[in-house]
């Protein structure tokens, strides 16, 4: 599958625009709908941001799940490949975090399930960013097992575990 290009320059301003919201402490607005990942760089070193949609969330293990719509060429994919701990605010709660791509086969049902409660939201996105999708279950799950779908578990912190069972 190709990916589309990740929008560069003037064109990614509507893409950076909502990481404004976390910085002005306003990031409560967003709910639980999206998160500001932190990340490093994998060339400069320096903490980079980019706010996420959150397609699932897990209560059990208090994961997120996220996708890079632009596929393995988003730089913020390319990053967390390279150093996967990363620092995650969800709402007004910052919460350090590491990530992992998830396989195939677990990827495309929380995809598919994404699709089935967002049926116009993934339509507008798929043609946003350029897919060409069957929008079936059959062709959101081949989707899913191709775009690269993101858990962010929090860290634990010994026995004094963040998030007690």
């Amino acid at each position: 599958m190709k990916f589309p290009d990740p929008p560069r320059g003037i064109k990614a301003i509507p893409w950076r625009l909502p990481i404004c919201f976390y910085r002005l402490k306003l990031g409560w607005l967003l709910g639980g709908r999206f998160l500001l990942l932190s990340h490093t760089g994998r060339k400069s070193g320096k903490i980079r941001q980019n706010v996420l949609e959150i397609i699932h969330h897990s209560p059990e293990n208090h994961a997120y799940y996220v996708v890079s719509g632009f596929g393995t060429r988003s730089h913020w994919y390319q990053n967390i490949k390279q150093d996967p701990r990363v620092t995650i605010q969800v709402g007004s709660n910052r919460i350090a975090a590491d990530a992992q791509r998830l396989e195939p086969d677990e990827a495309e049902d929380i995809f598919l399930a994404y699709t089935q409660a967002n049926p116009q939201g993934i339509r507008w996105l798929a043609k946003l960013l350029g897919y060409e999708v069957d929008h079936s279950p059959e062709g959101y799950r081949a989707l899913g097992r191709e775009i690269p779908l993101i858990r962010i578990s929090p860290k634990r912190v010994g026995a004094n575990d963040l998030f007690p069972s």
